[in-house]
């Protein structure tokens, strides 16, 4: 599409809204996190990280560190992405949207760019919080930009699928929390996946979130579970299905016009 007849006061009227909205429910949407990730650092890498040196030579409270940032960008992508959408569908204003003279491509925009915006913001106040309790650095910090802006992006759309398939509140968080949540924690969040037998090595190297958080660690210090080419290839081919999933759903009406 290109850029100069798109209708981007309609796209930014969408996206304002959808800040605005983020901004209403600050101390659910910030403060939460923020608290969530302390109380991380207190249980592991206060207790835990008390009693193992380093991981692959990196303090463990330091190494910690980007898979609390990935698992908070996941979740936090999901659930904005998901309940902006859903909502003008249960409230059946998604009519005046869909009749209005807005593209399926603006509308996406619009939701989505909300979404990863809100997740942006909240993984560098995490960050932000994380460089409270331990000394951290950043090897690459144009990749852990990449890192960080792809992910919120691919998953900000998966959220927006979960928010077109879901026809009730409770399967918004079905999808988060059977899936995605343990995913993250068995992605090697809070430890490396070489520290696991061969058998289950193999095994997680079957989760998509492993390349995910793989990729972001080594953009702070340089070293992965997997070669960061991989990461990258994987996150990309994520963000190409779920961009196929959402043109076929706005070609096809599934969920929209029912």
């Amino acid at each position: 599409m290109n850029p100069l007849s798109m209708n981007w006061p309609a796209v930014g009227a969408i996206y304002r809204f959808e800040m605005a909205r983020f901004w209403r429910t600050g101390l659910q949407s910030i403060v939460a996190p923020v608290i969530a990730t302390s109380l991380y650092f207190v249980v592991f890498g206060a207790a835990i990280g008390s009693r193992m040196a380093s991981v692959d030579g990196i303090a463990y409270g330091a190494f910690i560190v980007p898979g609390l940032i990935m698992l908070s960008l996941l979740t936090q992508s999901i659930a904005n992405a998901s309940f902006g959408i859903y909502f003008p569908r249960f409230a059946g204003t998604i009519y005046e949207i869909l009749s209005a003279p807005v593209s399926p491509f603006e509308i996406v925009l619009g939701y989505v760019g909300a979404a990863a915006s809100k997740s942006i913001l909240i993984g560098l106040i995490i960050l932000a919080t994380a460089a409270l309790f331990v000394p951290l650095r950043i090897e690459h910090p144009l990749w852990m930009a990449a890192f960080l802006l792809l992910t919120a992006v691919t998953f900000s759309l998966f959220g927006f699928l979960i928010g077109l398939w879901a026809d009730g509140f409770e399967k918004l968080q079905l999808v988060p929390l059977l899936v995605v949540t343990p995913l993250t924690f068995l992605g090697g969040s809070f430890y490396s996946i070489e520290m696991l037998p061969p058998f289950w090595r193999a095994v997680s190297l079957v989760n998509p979130v492993v390349y995910l958080i793989s990729g972001f660690r080594w953009s702070f210090f340089g070293t992965s579970d997997v070669r960061v080419e991989i990461s990258l290839a994987m996150t990309l081919i994520f963000l190409a299905l779920c961009l196929g999933s959402v043109t076929w759903i706005f070609r096809t009406g599934y969920r929209l016009k029912s």
